[in-house]
């Protein structure tokens, strides 16, 4: 038995014998009006001895009344409240009995009957004190009847002896089961109070817990934001253009990445600016994609520095590698499309790791595809991983789009089934007679209809430029 089921039954036993004193003091002064009143029924059954009968009722009555008036210090002993009365009632029974003669006998036999049946109703103890009770009730009916009754022991079994030993020991039987269910009550509901409450501080830890959570993805989705390039600096190169992003989570495992570089001079002419800008789709979403996206970024950064880097393939290998070295006990990785925008020379250059890129030209859509490898995961064979460059010579209205696969591979529609690539083209080529910032809005329109009711699969990123 642990210490909480102990606990359970002293807590049980101090509250069963609480109950017990409340249904005790009932008993009580119920026996203290009524004993006396009983009288009357005296006065018509036994007239003979009407004087003592109300002697000893009451005597048994002011026994009573000074027991009720000690209730404060029985609060522990809440059986003697209830002991007194039925006691005190036996032998007053016993005696009253031991002096009637068969008729009158007959009559009070009820009497008997309603004491133990009154009993079984409200009195709350272990059968130690029904036994105690029945035991002397049943030893104050033999003496008193020896000394009083003229009565031959056939006479009193069969006038309401045996239907009165019958009746209490049924009695015991009675308390003993009403006690016992209401000690078992007692107990299920101290356990389910304190289920309720061990839940409740339970739910308490769990809720601080979720906040600090919270919090603390809050406060990463911050930083994440952090690393994005800003919007002034992408405004400041691309006029026509859009990002839409849709995190499915609070920090995401998508991200976009813009930078800016010079062009290596050659044969005496001048270096151009180009913009270098990629939509990246690290493995997983929430906490563990953000965590790549922040490693993903950083190196991206790096890679404009580099003097090998010259193009989007260059690019992809550099990453490629430096995750490799970097992240040895890592699978993870990533899939991205890059490009390279030479606005002077109107020329795309684009090197995609398992995503591609679409370009819309005079309403046709033209699928540059990346090679089917990620970035990342690959330790054994990093190193002869090579990315291809593709060149693109751009004309003017063209329209790049760069994506990730949460738009395509999100579940809607009537039939709860995906997008797809086929619908998310179609949609891009009916969309081409409004501007990118109305294009955006348009694609996010599509997707929240498509979704509906259901929860969003995956991190989405769209990336719409205009040349």
């Amino acid at each position: 038995m642990n210490k909480h089921t102990n606990d359970y039954l002293t807590e049980a036993e101090l509250e069963l014998k609480v109950f017990a004193l409340k249904y005790h003091s009932t008993v009580a002064w119920v026996a203290i009006i009524l004993n006396p009143i009983w009288v009357i029924s005296d006065y018509f059954n036994s007239p003979a001895h009407l004087i003592d009968f109300f002697a000893f009722r009451i005597i048994v009555s002011i026994l009573i009344l000074i027991c009720v008036l000690s209730r404060k210090k029985l609060v522990l002993f809440p059986e003697l409240m209830a002991l007194v009365p039925f006691i005190g009632i036996s032998i007053q029974n016993a005696y009253m009995y031991s002096v009637m003669d068969v008729s009158e006998l007959q009559k009070h036999t009820f009497a008997y009957i309603a004491l133990f049946i009154g009993a079984g109703m409200f009195v709350l103890w272990k059968p130690i004190y029904s036994v105690f009770v029945v035991v002397a009730s049943i030893i104050a009916n033999i003496i008193l009847f020896s000394f009083n009754s003229p009565l031959a022991l056939s006479d009193i079994l069969v006038n309401g002896g045996l239907l009165t030993t019958s009746v209490a020991l049924f009695t015991i039987i009675l308390i003993n089961t009403r006690t016992n269910l209401t000690r078992k009550a007692i107990i299920a509901r101290l356990a389910l109070a304190e289920s309720k409450h061990q839940l409740e501080i339970k739910t308490e830890i769990i809720e601080e817990k979720n906040k600090n959570i919270s919090d603390s993805i809050n406060y990463a989705q911050r930083i994440q934001l952090a690393i994005f390039p800003p919007i002034e600096k992408i405004e400041g190169s691309l006029k026509d253009y859009f990002i839409l992003f849709r995190p499915k989570d609070i920090v995401s495992g998508d991200f976009y990445w813009f930078s800016k570089k010079q062009t290596i001079s050659k044969n005496n002419q001048p270096a151009d600016e180009v913009i270098v800008i990629a939509a990246v789709d690290c493995t997983g979403h929430g906490v563990p994609g953000a965590l790549m996206s922040i490693i993903g970024s950083t190196i991206l950064n790096q890679s404009v520095s580099e003097n090998t880097v010259d193009t989007p393939s260059d690019a992809l290998n550099y990453l490629n590698n430096q995750l490799a070295n970097n992240l040895n006990s890592i699978a993870d990785g990533m899939d991205m499309a890059l490009c390279s925008i030479n606005q002077t020379k109107m020329e795309l250059q684009f090197s995609g790791a398992n995503n591609p890129i679409y370009i819309v030209r005079n309403n046709h859509l033209i699928e540059m595809k990346g090679d089917k490898m990620a970035i990342g995961g690959d330790h054994e064979n990093f190193e002869t991983k090579s990315f291809t460059n593709h060149i693109l010579k751009l004309e003017k209205n063209d329209c790049i789009y760069m994506f990730t696969d949460g738009y395509a591979d999100q579940f809607g529609g009537e039939l709860g089934k995906k997008f797809k690539y086929k619908n998310f083209q179609k949609l891009l080529l009916e969309s081409q007679d409004i501007d990118m910032k109305d294009q955006k809005y348009l694609l996010n329109y599509h997707f929240e209809h498509w979704k509906g009711d259901l929860e969003q699969v995956d991190d989405v990123l769209v990336i719409g430029i205009r040349v």
